[in-house]
């Protein structure tokens, strides 16, 4: 019977002991709640002790947390539209003010949904589209992340960083300064062509001239150099019919026989005894009537 009594009272003292321990691992921060009320904080991680059934413990999460936000359509001081996709940063900096104002995670979102899109519209609408898009946004983002840090404290949040994904104008603006720039892309490439083929026809017009004053030049030379020659084959004759004109005067004729008597063209009515036939009755050509000179006509 005591053994039994002693048995319970073990499991009582156990029970009551398994109730009063409760564990903060380090990712996480605690409050201890008394019939609702905050009796304490705990951030350092480790085994914890409180009253059983009286206490009970709420685990809040010490880390920092994500707030995504969906795409909103902003109005920029130059009154283009813009698509921006944002989010921001956050921790639980006062977990007793963070249980009091807004309690769990959830409505923590929400709230501090409210506040990035406030300050999103009011920022953003006093910037220009390029200071949004490329110069500014750095300036843009602290401005927003302090604004909406500044609203979140009386929630017991702590925001440490807002960014813009992306900021684009909206599909149906983007799609007609697309096809803006593609129809200017075209114009420049029409007028490069041009410009092309503007240039290709200086240069072959200047090439076909070129070739024009070669060839002429080159006519001009060869005819100056033909009239040189002929006129030193002249010279040379000249000079062999000085020295020889018996020989010059049978040359003479041959060349007049070979031209004159070609196979299949050739008829000719002469008299036998004409000068023209001398070397044939006479191999020396003297038997001939008229000079030597007529012979090679």
């Amino acid at each position: 019977m005591r053994s039994g009594l002693l048995g319970i009272l073990v499991a009582v003292v156990a029970f009551l002991a398994y109730m009063s321990v409760f564990v903060v691992n380090p990712a996480q921060q605690a409050l201890v709640l008394q019939l609702g009320r905050v009796e304490k904080v705990v951030q350092e991680p480790g085994v914890q002790f409180k009253y059983p059934f009286i206490q009970n413990v709420i685990y809040l999460d010490k880390r920092i947390l994500d707030l995504n936000m969906p795409p909103q359509e902003v109005i920029a001081s130059d009154k283009k539209r813009l698509v921006v996709d944002a989010f921001a940063r956050y921790r639980i900096s006062n977990p007793v003010l963070f249980y009091q104002r807004v309690n769990n995670i959830n409505q923590a979102n929400r709230r501090l949904s409210t506040f990035l899109q406030s300050s999103l519209r009011s920022e953003l609408g006093k910037a220009s589209f390029i200071a949004v898009v490329r110069d500014d946004r750095d300036g843009l983002m602290e401005n927003i992340r302090k604004n909406v840090s500044a609203s979140a404290a009386d929630l017991g949040i702590e925001v440490v960083d807002v960014k813009i994904r992306r900021a684009d104008l909206p599909e149906a603006n983007s799609q007609a300064i697309f096809r803006r720039m593609q129809t200017e892309r075209q114009r420049e490439a029409s007028e490069l062509r041009a410009q092309g083929e503007e240039q290709a026809r200086r240069i072959r017009s200047r090439a076909d001239r070129e070739v024009t004053v070669v060839v002429a030049e080159a006519k001009r030379d060869a005819d100056i150099t033909r009239g040189e020659g002929d006129a030193e084959r002249n010279r040379i004759f000249a000079e062999a019919y000085s020295k020889d004109p018996d020989f010059f005067a049978f040359y003479r004729s041959m060349q007049a026989y070979e031209a004159g008597l070609r196979e299949g063209d050739t008829s000719l009515v002469l008299s036998p005894d004409s000068n023209f036939f001398r070397y044939f009755n006479d191999p020396t050509g003297k038997g001939g009537k008229g000079n030597t000179a007529d012979a090679g006509q």
